[in-house]
């Protein structure tokens, strides 16, 4: 499939979603590792118009497709949202679709095309992020973008009959720049 290079990096690319890649979408989010951070593991995921918040975003977000330079294989999907152009704000989400793509960098390289892309064209001053505090991996790699945890919400989400905290993370415009 081709796909319209938005923002290039070293090992990965990011396009405008290709709604001909439906089947790739519903297969990731019925994954319970891939769609349990939306909260869209408890319902079911089986068409193109079960996914319309990945195909026909809201005027305040732009999403894009994660895709491998070397054979232009989607692996996942990337957003902005909730951009508030006076506040100079926006929330980031991210998941990388397979297992075998996962703690590879690509996630990594990919939060570092949309931050430039955040303040540099789109001006924001800070971009935020939730993540569940047992998302050790997910942690690690906003840390090693920039992030910095501003906040918790203690036993915000119940899984696996627990309660999990959710951390809120942001990454400030002279953090990145610098």
């Amino acid at each position: 499939m081709s796909y319209y290079k938005k923002m290039m990096g070293k090992n990965i690319y990011l396009a405008p979603i290709d709604p001909r890649e439906t089947d790739s979408f519903i297969k990731w989010m019925n994954d319970r590792a891939v769609a349990e951070p939306f909260g869209e593991y408890g319902n079911t995921i089986s068409s193109k118009d079960d996914l319309k918040w990945i195909y026909e975003p809201p005027a305040h977000m732009q999403r894009y497709a994660i895709v491998l330079t070397e054979d232009d294989e989607l692996i996942g999907s990337i957003s902005i949202h909730n951009i508030d152009h006076l506040n100079r704000n926006a929330f980031l989400g991210i998941f990388i679709g397979d297992e075998k793509h996962r703690g590879r960098g690509y996630g990594r390289e990919a939060i570092g095309l949309v931050l430039e892309y955040g303040f540099k064209t789109l001006n924001l001053h800070n971009i935020m992020l939730s993540v569940h505090a047992d998302n050790h991996a997910g942690i690690a790699c906003y840390k090693k973008a920039g992030f910095r945890e501003d906040g918790r919400l203690r036993e915000w989400v119940y899984k696996d009959g627990r309660y999990v905290d959710k951390l809120y993370m942001s990454i400030m415009e002279h953090e990145f720049l610098n």
